[in-house]
């Protein structure tokens, strides 16, 4: 790993730990779950990409059939109530989250080249800005989707019992893993700055100026 200074070491651990926040919360069912309050709740838990029930009826439709097990959101079997299971603000949900971890995925790679850029590669702020301004846009992409579904998941117009459910563990490592990736992009921006001026300041000629100061003689005076 080439010389970092302290800026670039703690924007690389401050990205590292927000990827890790924001993966764990995109593939972990927790976004909502029943306080375990019921006995036998119908409903489970649910992440983005999987539900979990328990002999679930939606009273919506008039079918006996009962769903039970974790299964994936877009399993065939649901498709009877899709309407009911992938509303509107859940799929804007999924959207951000997914653009925002696909904007991770890329600035993962991104700050693994850092990781082994020499300060002097002509294209080394170029490379920080990239960095910096890709996190900034995942973490809106982020925040605005957890925004989304912390203002709608936890409604009386989607799960069942909804008094008995509330915001589990993934949606918090969402949250959190959105709101550090802003500090994680502007230390990226402000290492790029640096870097730039100091890039400057060494590209300027320094002037030598040779003075003869001599004392004046009796001639001179």
């Amino acid at each position: 790993m080439a010389m970092k200074t302290k800026t670039g070491l703690s924007a690389v651990a401050l990205t590292v730990t927000s990827f890790l926040f924001v993966l764990i919360a995109f593939c972990t069912p927790c976004w909502l779950v029943a306080d375990g309050r019921l006995p036998n709740p119908t409903f489970e838990r649910i992440g983005l990409w999987q539900v979990c029930f328990n002999k679930f009826e939606d009273f919506r439709h008039q079918y006996d059939f009962q769903f039970t097990g974790c299964w994936w959101v877009f399993e065939e079997e649901y498709y009877i109530i899709h309407d009911f299971l992938l509303p509107g603000f859940f799929i804007a949900t999924q959207f951000f989250l997914t653009l925002c971890i696909t904007l991770l995925l890329i600035a993962a790679f991104l700050t693994w080249l850092y990781c082994f850029c020499s300060r002097y590669h002509d294209k080394y702020v170029l490379l920080l800005l990239s960095i910096g301004t890709d996190l900034e846009i995942a973490g809106a992409c982020g925040l605005i989707g957890v925004s989304i579904f912390g203002a709608f998941g936890d409604s009386r117009d989607w799960m069942n019992d909804w008094q008995h459910n509330g915001l589990g563990w993934s949606f918090a490592f969402a949250a959190i893993g959105s709101i550090l990736l802003f500090p994680a992009g502007a230390l990226f921006l402000v290492e790029a700055r640096r870097c730039r001026y100091r890039n400057l300041q060494e590209s300027q000629p320094t002037s030598q100026y040779s003075m003869d100061v001599r004392k004046p003689s009796q001639t001179d005076i």
